[in-house]
């Protein structure tokens, strides 16, 4: 596979919820059906569970690049569990942070098969 490069404020990660969405129906290939379809919901106005999307972008990220993930990526899911956290007032413990981390990995390995 061919490395694809990406500029270093490659946006990999799109918040949802009542106080920010940041996609909508119109970003369904990069976000996927769900991911665009949970954003049209909030942009609508519908109670919708704060959240955030991984891009389509990302899988192919993961692949070209021999299984590893960007630089940036980190800092991404960490500021969109920040907004998670001040949106429900809720703190999240650190092991849901990582059963969910785990599950992001679990994902990635599944995304192209």
């Amino acid at each position: 596979m061919t490395l694809t490069h990406h500029k270093e404020d490659q946006k990999w990660v799109f918040s949802f919820g009542a106080s920010v969405c940041e996609g909508d129906a119109s970003l369904r290939n990069l976000l996927g059906g769900k991911g665009a379809n949970l954003a049209e919901m909030a942009n609508i106005g519908l109670p919708v569970p704060p959240g955030f999307t991984l891009t389509t972008e990302l899988c192919n990220h993961y692949y070209a690049a021999d299984k590893s993930y960007p630089d940036n990526l980190q800092a991404q899911i960490t500021s969109a569990l920040a907004q998670i956290e001040a949106e429900t007032g809720s703190v999240l413990p650190i092991l849901i942070i990582r059963y969910y981390c785990l599950c992001v990995r679990a994902r990635a390995h599944q995304c192209l098969a």
